[in-house]
């Protein structure tokens, strides 16, 4: 299992854009993506840090392993 790492809102925002999510709607400080076909829906906070809590969270919900988000994250 790799180690979950430390990222920014954006720059996970950008990872899961990678893994063919796409940007629905944004209010405040909360980004909403969608994927075609899938069912749940991603909000992910725009901080300067995310917690590795939420982080984990949104993988899951995404449909990822921690591995396949970090070479998302990587590129």
């Amino acid at each position: 299992m790799a180690n979950l790492p430390v990222c920014s809102g954006r720059d996970a925002v950008a990872a899961f854009e990678l893994a063919g999510w796409v940007r629905a709607r944004q209010r405040g400080s909360h980004l909403t993506l969608i994927k075609p076909g899938a069912i749940n829906i991603l909000s992910v906070p725009l901080h300067q840090e995310l917690k590795r809590g939420i982080l984990r969270s949104l993988i899951r919900k995404a449909g990822l392993t921690v591995e396949e988000f970090c070479s998302f994250l990587s590129r």
